[in-house]
């Protein structure tokens, strides 16, 4: 039977992975081209309700999707494009850049995302309920919010270099590949910084505060690192 077999095997874990993939960073597109500017033009009343009923439910999807999309993803990494194509391997580099900036992700959705998405609920929850408003709540949503956006623009250099891992085999590391992964995962540190520290807004998050400045800065992030695969051939 066909998928008792290795190749069988594999063909599950990646569909596994596509499938939560899709539920993922459907959901973190939800979230940011749809939901967030929503929220910021209805009324209260109604954000309220669809904080304390519709994000709970949206949030287990995502975090999740994210998890399931993290350990079939490495799994498959390591057993596949390690494992059997080799680190010397062109789309090995590739799948392994998008790979870091998937992890990346994943965590801001377990450590930031999602905690700070309770403390709004929860208060959503309290404040209908009659009780005190948390002062806290709405800086927990803004941190929330800007890390959310990051994995916006984190998604999409992420799908194009896993896209791309088959296809631009011209795309690959000629030089040092120490030098490539300081630079990479230096660019990846700055941008994460920025999510963690950054204030909503102002300065190096301002780009973020919109939908199109988000979408342009994801591009951007593309290209830069298309730029320098190019420059280490």
């Amino acid at each position: 039977m066909a998928l008792m077999s290795t190749e069988g095997w594999l063909f599950l874990l990646r569909w596994i992975h596509f499938l939560s993939g899709i539920t993922w960073i459907g959901l973190l597109y939800y979230f940011n081209l749809v939901q967030t500017p929503f929220f910021a033009e209805t009324e209260p009343g109604v954000r309220s309700g669809a904080q304390q009923k519709l994000l709970p439910r949206a949030l287990w999807w995502f975090r999740w999707g994210a998890m399931i999309t993290f350990l079939s993803g490495w799994i498959y990494l390591l057993h596949y494009w390690l494992g059997i194509r080799g680190i010397n391997d062109p789309g090995t580099w590739k799948i392994l850049l998008g790979g870091l900036l998937g992890t990346i992700m994943w965590a801001n959705v377990w450590f930031v995302i999602w905690p700070k998405n309770k403390i709004v609920i929860q208060n959503a929850i309290d404040t209908a309920a009659g009780k005190p408003a948390n002062p806290a709540a709405a800086a927990a949503g803004a941190r929330g919010g800007l890390a959310s956006r990051t994995n916006v623009v984190l998604s999409i250099p992420m799908l194009f270099f896993m896209g791309s891992a088959s296809h631009l085999a011209g795309l690959t590391v000629g030089k040092s590949g120490l030098v490539f992964w300081i630079v990479a995962l230096l660019i990846m540190i700055l941008v994460e910084i920025n999510a963690l520290v950054g204030t909503p807004g102002k300065g190096g998050a301002k780009p973020l505060g919109t939908v199109k400045g988000t979408l342009w800065f994801g591009f951007l992030l593309t290209v830069v690192y298309y730029i320098w695969f190019m420059i280490m051939q």
